[in-house]
């Protein structure tokens, strides 16, 4: 009876977890087209660019929202007898590899750019940061769970949206810093240190999800 009460309970939370992610998902696939639209036709690069990175997010995301669809259809499957929550972790341990492709990605490109400076148009891309920026806090709201949950699927979908935040966030601060002093480097600088902090959040959520599909308990 226990039983029943805590999987009812489990699956409620998944099915929230799941009508979220699938917001999150439409949210972030719309600002997707908006940016690439508007930056062909506007032929802004900053916003070609965003757009397109845009859909690695979408890609991630997507990803947890198929998790959650496929646990609701499983658990309404009464020849399933495994663990719905090892198809959760592997889709976080999944997004997890996903999000730190995806802070390296930035740190070679910064260092690339510490090497090679190019000419930034600093309202636009500003302008372009500021967008995502809001997408993402509207994300981060919509994502935001008990952590007492171990869930790492919907914290896989909250931590790229997180490191979006601060990617967004850090590049507002080194772009205007650098066009208030004529310092382009700076912009370089709160990039790297940005793919350092999601370098180690996705780390910690490769740990936490490899455990979880190996059985192994957290001491």
């Amino acid at each position: 009876m226990q039983k029943d009460i805590i999987f009812a309970a489990m699956s409620g939370q998944h099915y929230k977890h799941e009508k979220r992610t699938l917001w999150v998902m439409l949210l972030t696939a719309a600002t997707m087209v908006v940016e690439i639209i508007f930056g062909l036709t506007t032929k802004s690069i900053a916003l070609l660019a965003d757009g397109i990175h845009m859909g690695s997010h979408v890609l991630a995301i997507g990803l947890s929202w198929i998790a959650y669809v496929i646990v609701r259809r499983l658990s309404n499957n009464n020849k399933f007898k495994g663990n719905s929550n090892k198809i959760l972790a592997l889709s976080g341990y999944s997004s997890g590899l996903m999000l730190l492709i995806f802070a390296v990605v930035i740190m070679v490109e910064a260092i690339h750019r510490f090497y090679n400076p190019v000419d930034i148009i600093y309202d636009e891309a500003i302008m372009v940061a500021i967008i995502g920026l809001v997408v993402n806090l509207i994300s981060a709201f919509l994502l935001h769970h008990d952590h007492e949950h171990t869930d790492h699927n919907i914290r896989a979908a909250y931590l790229h949206v997180l490191a979006d935040t601060l990617t967004s966030l850090s590049a507002i601060i080194g772009l205007y810093a650098a066009k208030i002093w004529d310092i382009p480097f700076i912009d370089t600088i709160a990039a790297t240190i940005s793919s350092l902090v999601i370098i180690k959040w996705s780390i910690g959520l490769l740990k936490n999800s490899g455990k979880e599909l190996l059985d192994i308990k957290s001491k």
